[in-house]
């Protein structure tokens, strides 16, 4: 790893921050708007959905609505930039679609899994990625569940244990290979250290590997390009960055790991305007800022004659600690380059503004 040093460093400016009266478990900025929604669990057992709208380097509270159960996770990922609707995973196992202008009801609802739904990640939407709208859902019940919120009930794709062998508590979900109307994969993270490619146009698992620490956080840099790059986090303080474009067929995709603290890396967040960008957030309070540098030569020959991908190197280009307490969910806003929102176990949720990016 190297630092990038100099004048040019991107500077990680807290902007505004709110304490709140919950345990914050998401955060997401909500598309085209100053707005930004925190998603938890009340003292009292109930699930918590606020609005915020940013005023200068305040937060102004807009709405609040109290849930029967506590909300894990969120995403307006299988929305259109029309409706924005937020699509939920609650403690109960509840897969919940939310109409923020009319939210006493959910537009769409179904009992997705039989335990606490970990993990949420929506595609198709907000005009990013090809194909239908869809919505992965990951749980502790072992497995993962593709939905399409136009068919009722029944998740167009189910990815559960084969018989006989254990169910392992998915942690992580996320979408990427969607450049076509046809091609679209999940990944998947589990508390053993397991992360499955699953290919959803040939319902097959493509690739597994093992990175023997639970996997908190994957996401793929784009999720509606050609598999370039996926990013793993883990217990250990350890994240991994496999390069997607080259499948080895015994050596699977090559990675390069990275240490970047000793305490669990909770999320990791692709910039959306650089897909080579990256932010990590800690156990120990504290964000990383990463930029991903690709080798001379993405791909080699081994002595097969097999294409196998070579693996670039990471960079630490900025670091900053603003909680005694884990930041357990980080959002780039998708419309203003630089602007960030998380939320820590402190229960305050805070704006950041990371400058100075468009100089990397």
């Amino acid at each position: 790893m190297s630092a990038a040093l100099g004048p040019e460093r991107p500077q990680v400016v807290a902007h505004a921050q709110q304490a709140l009266s919950y345990t914050v478990f998401d955060c997401k900025w909500v598309p085209r708007s100053a707005r930004l929604l925190c998603l938890g669990s009340a003292a009292r057992g109930t699930g918590v959905l606020q609005l915020y709208e940013l005023h200068g380097a305040r937060l102004e509270l807009l709405r609040e609505i109290e849930k029967p159960k506590p909300i894990k996770c969120g995403t307006f990922g299988a929305t259109s930039l029309q409706q924005r609707y937020l699509a939920t995973g609650d403690f109960d196992g509840n897969l919940n679609i939310w109409n923020l202008e009319a939210p006493e009801i959910p537009v769409y609802s179904v009992k997705g899994h039989k335990e606490i739904i970990n993990s949420i990640d929506g595609v198709g939407g907000l005009g990013i990625g090809e194909g239908a709208p869809e919505i992965v859902t990951g749980s502790r019940d072992g497995t993962v569940k593709v939905w399409d919120p136009r068919q009722n009930d029944t998740p167009v794709a189910n990815m559960e244990p084969v018989q006989g062998e254990s169910k392992r508590d998915c942690w992580t979900v996320a979408f990427g290979n969607a450049y076509n109307q046809e091609e679209r994969v999940v990944c998947a993270g589990y508390d053993n250290g397991d992360i499955k490619l699953f290919d959803l146009k040939t319902m097959s698992l493509r690739w597994e590997t093992n990175i023997k620490n639970g996997v908190c956080s994957v996401e793929f840099d784009r999720k509606d390009i050609n598999m370039n790059k996926l990013v793993a986090t883990s217990l250990e303080g350890k994240f991994h960055v496999f390069d997607m474009r080259t499948q080895h067929p015994t050596k699977g995709f090559a990675s390069v790991s990275e240490k970047a603290q000793k305490s669990t890396i909770w999320q990791v967040r692709h910039l959306p305007q650089n897909r080579d960008i990256f932010m990590t957030s800690g156990g120990s309070g504290s964000l990383h800022l990463w930029k991903y540098e690709y080798p001379a030569q993405r791909s080699k020959k081994d002595s097969e004659g097999s294409e196998m991908g070579v693996a670039g190197s990471v960079s630490l280009l900025q670091n900053v600690t603003l909680s005694t307490q884990p930041i357990s969910s980080l959002d780039w806003s998708p419309d203003k380059k630089g602007l960030c929102v998380c939320g820590a176990f402190d229960q305050t949720v805070r704006v950041l503004i990371v400058t100075k990016l468009n100089k990397i």
